[in-house]
C-alpha cells in the first residue's frame, strides 16, 4: 500500500482488508496470548490451593502469601525474558521468538500439574514451582508486548484500534478459560478434592491447549526483512533502546498502571476474598467468569470502534477514568458476597478499556528496529515492579486493616503513566497509528 493511498484510508475512515495470511498470523499470535494468561492467571486464582502444597500449610494465610510472593518472583523474571528474547527477535526475526516463548510455557505447566508436594519431598517441592515460575516470567516477558508488535506489524497502518481489540479479545479469552476452568473443577469436584488433588486439572488443561498452540505457531509470517535482520546486531539493537530510554520508562507506567488494576481485580481480590473474608471459592469463581465474560465482550466492542481511530485519545481518556474507578474496591471492607460483586463487576469496563488499549499503546512509542527489546524491556519491568507485585500487597495491605493505601497507589500509577506517555510522546515522536 502506497503512502497516499494510507493516508485516503486514513482520512476517510475506509479500512484495509486483512488477508488470509494476517488473519492465520493473528490466530496464532492470539491463542498464544490466551494460553500464557490461562496459565498466568490459573496460578492466581488456585494460589490458596497451591500455598499448602508446595510449603509448610500450618498456616492457610501464610502458605497462601507464600503462593503469591512465588507468583511475584515470576514477574520480577519478566524483564530478563523481554532483554534476551526481545533482543532475538530485533535480530533474528519474530517467528522464531514467539515459537519459542510458547513452547516454554506449555512444558512448564505440564510440569507444575505433576510435581510432587512438599509433603512427598519436602523443600524440593517448593524449588521446582519457583524454577517454573521464573522460566514462565521468562517466557511472558516477550510474549505478550512483541506479539502485539508482531500483529500491528502485519496489518495495515489504520487497524491498530483492530488489532489492540482482537489481541485482548484473545488474553481476556485466557483469562476467562482460567476462571471458568478453576469454576467448574471446583464445581464438580467441591473444596476438599480441589484443595487435595483437583487444582491439578486446570494445569493439565493448560498444557494440552499449550502443545495445539505450538503447532499453529509453526507458520507464522514473518514482519522483519531479511535486510532489516542483517543490519540489526545487538549493539544497532540497544543502541536504539538508549536512545528511546524516555520511551521505555513510559511503558514501564503505561504497562505497570494497567497490570496493578489487572491483578488486583482478577487475582488480588479474589484471593482476598476467599482467604482474608473467607467468601465459598464456588461462588468466587463464578464471579470471576462473569467479569472474564465482561472483559472478552468488551474488547471485541472496542475493536470495532476504535479501530481507525487515534489510539492516542482513546489511552488518555481511558487511563484517565481508571484514576476515580479503583477507588471502588474500597467498597469491600467486609465479608459478604455481594459487595464482592459489586466492587469486582463494577470496575470491570474501565478494566477492559484500559487492558484492551495498553500494548498497542507501548508499540507506538518504539521504532521497529529496537520494538522487540524496547517495548519487552519497558512491560517486563512494568509488570515486575507494579502488576506482579500487586496481587501480595492487596492481601497485606487488608490483613494490615489498611486497605485504603491501594487504591491510592495504583491512582497514582496510572496519573505517572500519563505524564510519561505525553513526555514520550512529544520527545521522540509516535511511531504506528496517530
Amino acid at each position: 500500500m502506497t503512502d497516499t493511498v494510507v493516508k485516503t484510508d486514513l482520512e476517510t475512515g475506509r479500512k484495509s482488508r486483512l488477508s488470509p495470511e494476517v488473519r492465520r498470523g493473528l490466530l496464532g499470535l492470539g491463542l498464544g496470548n490466551t494460553l500464557e494468561w490461562y496459565d498466568w492467571m490459573v496460578f492466581g486464582l488456585l494460589s490458596a490451593f497451591i500455598g499448602p502444597k508446595f510449603f509448610p500449610s500450618q498456616d492457610p494465610v501464610a502458605a497462601t502469601l507464600s503462593a503469591l510472593a512465588v507468583f511475584a518472583v515470576g514477574f520480577a523474571f519478566r524483564p530478563l525474558g523481554g532483554i534476551l528474547l526481545g533482543t532475538f527477535a530485533d535480530r533474528i526475526g519474530r517467528r522464531r521468538v514467539m515459537l519459542w516463548s510458547i513452547m516454554m510455557m506449555a512444558v512448564t505447566t505440564l510440569i507444575i500439574a505433576v510435581s510432587p508436594t512438599y509433603d512427598q519431598i519436602g523443600p524440593a517441592a517448593g524449588v521446582i514451582l519457583l524454577v517454573c515460575r521464573i522460566v514462565q516470567g521468562i517466557s511472558t516477558g516477550v510474549e505478550a508486548p512483541l506479539s502485539t508488535a508482531h500483529a500491528v506489524e502485519l496489518v495495515p497502518e489504520g487497524r491498530e484500534g483492530f488489532v489492540a481489540g482482537i489481541i485482548s479479545f484473545y488474553v481476556n479469552a485466557g483469562i476467562l478459560l482460567a476462571s471458568l476452568v478453576s469454576y467448574l473443577s471446583s464445581l464438580m469436584l467441591g473444596g476438599a478434592v480441589m484443595a487435595d488433588w483437583g487444582w491439578r486439572v486446570p494445569f493439565i488443561v493448560g498444557a494440552a491447549f499449550g502443545f495445539v498452540v505450538v503447532y499453529l505457531r509453526r507458520t507464522l509470517p514473518e514482519t522483519m526483512k531479511p535486510e532489516e535482520l542483517a543490519n540489526n546486531s545487538a549493539k544497532t539493537v540497544w543502541g536504539g533502546v538508549r536512545k528511546h530510554w524516555l520511551s521505555v520508562l513510559a511503558i514501564t507506567f503505561v504497562v505497570g498502571a494497567a497490570q496493578a488494576y489487572n491483578y488486583a481485580w482478577n487475582t488480588g481480590l479474589p484471593t482476598a476474598a476467599r482467604t482474608g473474608f473467607k467468601e465459598d471459592a464456588t461462588a468466587v469463581f463464578a464471579l470471576t467468569t462473569i467479569l472474564g465474560v465482561v472483559l472478552v465482550v468488551g474488547s471485541l466492542i472496542i475493536s470495532k470502534v476504535a479501530d481507525g481511530k487515534s489510539m492516542s485519545k482513546w489511552f488518555l481518556i481511558t487511563r484517565a477514568l481508571a484514576i476515580p474507578s479503583v477507588f471502588l474496591m474500597l467498597m469491600y471492607v467486609k465479608p459478604g458476597i455481594a459487595g464482592f460483586a459489586a466492587v469486582l463487576l463494577g470496575g470491570s469496563v474501565v478494566l477492559v478499556l484500559n487492558m484492551t488499549l495498553y500494548n498497542v499503546v507501548t508499540s507506538s512509542l518504539m521504532p521497529k528496529g529496537c520494538r522487540g527489546a524496547g517495548t519487552a524491556l519497558g512491560y517486563g519491568l512494568g509488570v515486575a515492579l507494579f502488576g506482579g507485585t500487586a496481587s501480595y500487597l492487596l492481601v497485606w495491605l487488608q490483613s494490615m486493616n489498611a486497605s485504603w493505601i491501594f487504591p491510592v497507589y495504583v491512582a497514582v500509577l496510572s496519573a505517572l503513566s500519563i505524564v510519561f506517555y505525553l513526555l514520550a510522546r512529544k520527545k521522540n515522536g509516535i511511531f504506528i497509528g496517530r
